[in-house]
């Protein structure tokens, strides 16, 4: 395993999100056993024939290591405790220099025994979801009974074996009333991190779940408050527009909610977003700027997802602020929040549109006026 010497990322480099990424995501599969309403990946029962061979996933191990600085990989699915070669692939990462966090379902597949193995090979961080605070409103959600009782021993298996954990909340009309009751499990279970996914209609989520932008101000103003006596830090997923609330609030928008994460994994040092700052790698090699972003730029079979990352138009654009459309090109926080680039794809089929979700309109923005002077 590294040392944490060794894992410490230069502040200056981290930044620089035009080199690497500071999250890649790798869906490894897209098997899972639950049947999830919001499923980005629209998972399946089988293993897909064309997932990436264990040679070959070794291979992207080792391109991801030519970053400067790797960025910290998420193995996720599906669910990745479906691949029989997970153990080996974060002992390969580990090897090579880059940390792993791992996904799980909330399914028997992550036993006390293999989660102690995966820690063993270098596992740095375990993720589990939790879109319900009873086993009543996550079962449902997720579509199988029993996946909370699961779900929560993962979350003691973690705790017993000192691996920190993350747990993620999907943010949607299903799950925002049951907000407070979550939080207060994320804070009782241990959580270092609550990370909040604000819904993209992608997959199998659908529009009608999605919460308005009124109602995300609101919300946006709770997870603040709330976030303030909270035991883990609080990290938002596609609600890049908080940072924007944040800002207005006179608060460090880049200064995480709650305290800081005891482990190596760290806080993004600059404002991610699709890519920029991250990367995703689908079951069967596809890059992307996000899961949420299904563009696809190139495969891992043919090219290397650090070339792709610094040098593709697409990475490029969504990494200049200066090319964003509607009110975010009109926006002052442009550069801080960038708004949900995934929404804006699914909802106006440009990835450089203004996010819906956003309620905010910048002083002397009008639809169909030029944007305001590049700040």
């Amino acid at each position: 395993m590294m040392s944490e010497a060794t894992s410490v990322r230069p502040a200056a480099a981290r930044a620089d999100f035009s080199r690497q990424p500071f999250v890649l995501a790798w869906e490894l599969t897209r098997a899972c056993n639950l049947a999830c309403v919001h499923c980005r990946a629209e998972a399946q029962l089988h293993r897909d024939p064309r997932e990436l061979s264990t040679a070959e996933a070794f291979a992207v191990i080792d391109d991801i290591a030519r970053f400067e600085i790797p960025p910290t990989l998420i193995l996720t699915g599906g669910d990745p405790m479906r691949r029989g070669d997970l153990i080996d692939l974060i002992a390969h990462a580990t090897e090579r220099g880059v940390r792993c966090t791992l996904t799980p379902a909330g399914t028997p597949l992550a036993s006390r025994r293999k989660l102690a193995a995966a820690r063993d090979a270098g596992l740095r961080r375990i993720a589990i979801s939790l879109d319900g605070s009873t086993a009543e409103r996550h079962d449902a959600f997720r579509r199988v009974r029993g996946s909370f009782d699961w779900t929560i021993a993962i979350a003691a298996s973690a705790r017993a074996l000192g691996v920190p954990l993350q747990i993620h909340t999907t943010l949607c009309k299903r799950t925002r009333d049951d907000l407070p009751a979550i939080a207060d499990l994320a804070d009782q279970l241990g959580a270092i991190v609550w990370a909040v996914f604000c819904l993209v209609p992608t997959g199998r989520a659908l529009t009608s779940d999605e919460i308005d932008a009124e109602t995300y101000e609101s919300t946006f103003a709770w997870l603040a408050q709330r976030g303030e006596t909270a035991n883990w830090s609080l990290k938002l997923t596609e609600g890049y527009h908080y940072r924007r609330f944040l800002a207005q609030q006179g608060r460090d928008p880049l200064q995480k909610t709650g305290p800081a994460p005891a482990d190596s994994v760290g806080r993004a040092p600059g404002a991610v977003n699709a890519g920029n700052g991250f990367c995703f790698i689908s079951h069967t090699g596809e890059v992307c700027p996000s899961g949420f972003l299904p563009v696809v730029t190139g495969n891992v079979r043919r090219d290397s997802v650090v070339d792709l990352y610094r040098d593709h138009p697409v990475f490029r654009e969504l990494r200049d602020p200066h090319l964003l459309k509607g009110k975010c090109g009109s926006c002052a926080y442009k550069r801080l929040c960038g708004g949900s680039r995934s929404r804006a794809y699914v909802h106006a089929g440009d990835y450089l549109e203004a996010d819906p979700a956003c309620a905010y309109i910048p002083p002397g923005f009008a639809p169909g006026h030029a944007e305001s002077p590049r700040p």
